[in-house]
């Protein structure tokens, strides 16, 4: 049976060319035509590999170092992939040995950067180390005295606030993978929150989601990731009360913004290459 597109589809065909999102799939009789189909599963198996796909922590970690930075690594309560997923408030808190070798280092912080796995490995091993080196030279304008950087493995966004708190800091940026979509098994998620402590809740956080090349690129990322943390320290506080209105700074750096993308993919562009699977599409176990 031929398939044929929707009824009055020319609009949903335009819409079709500017989103990832099923729209105007067509039909074949009574249901989607198979193409439809099997691109739904392929997406639903990257979706799933994303989150079971593991963490290299060390070579998260190696790279993050070779931006110059002292790096740390933490481990949540959850000592294994299983217990993370069965367990999200395990993945909330630090494991005893962790929290003892942070708690060491507690110091005069105003941010502390952690770059952690959280439901999907894929997107961190994509996406943190570009968008932390696009971050880099607007936090350094600032001044702003920063924590050791940390990866945490088996974290949750919650764990940040611990992680703060240990380090002291006034204010901590939690970069982590985001629970996986239908399109985009590789989103980054970054989440600032002034004075952490533990039992915060989201209210307290600001989001910015969707951080990957075909989504938040990585140098606007930064820009808004850099601007909400100086209106955070210099308001004292994020989360319900804090804007994100950096769009209205954005025409007027322009030249940062573009400095923070180049840097970044100059970034990218030195990451090893790495094994790519054709039918999960994920290369970076």
């Amino acid at each position: 049976m031929s398939e044929k597109p929707k009824s009055g589809a020319p609009q949903l065909a335009e819409l079709a060319t500017l989103t990832p999102a099923r729209v105007a799939l067509g039909r074949s009789g009574a249901s989607v035509p198979t193409r439809e189909v099997l691109r739904f599963g392929m997406a639903h198996a990257q979706a799933r590999d994303a989150v079971h796909a593991p963490f290299d922590a060390d070579d998260v970690a190696g790279r993050l170092a070779a931006l110059g930075l002292e790096v740390i690594q933490v481990d949540s309560a959850a000592g294994s992939r299983e217990a993370y997923l069965r367990r999200p408030d395990l993945g909330r808190s630090l494991s005893p040995g962790s929290r003892e070798a942070l708690t060491a280092r507690y110091g005069d912080f105003d941010l502390a950067i952690i770059v952690a796995d959280g439901l999907s490995s894929t997107a961190v091993h994509r996406n943190a180390v570009p968008l932390v080196a696009a971050l880099l030279p607007l936090l350094a304008r600032q001044g702003l005295r920063l924590a050791p950087l940390v990866v945490g493995r088996q974290a949750r966004v919650a764990l940040g606030d611990e992680i703060g708190a240990a380090f002291g800091a006034r204010a901590v940026a939690m970069l982590i993978g985001e629970r996986p979509g239908l399109s985009s098994p590789d989103s980054l998620g970054a989440y600032l929150t002034f004075a952490p402590r533990a039992g915060l809740t989201d209210a307290n956080r600001n989001c910015i989601s969707n951080i990957r090349p075909e989504g938040l690129t990585h140098g606007h990322a930064a820009f808004k990731l850099a601007w909400l943390i100086a209106e955070a320290l210099r308001r004292s506080l994020t989360g319900i009360g804090l804007k994100d209105e950096s769009d209205l700074a954005i025409e007027a750096n322009e030249t940062a913004i573009s400095d923070a993308a180049l840097l970044s993919g100059a970034v990218a562009n030195t990451e090893p290459p790495r094994n790519s699977d054709e039918f999960t599409g994920e290369g970076d176990r």
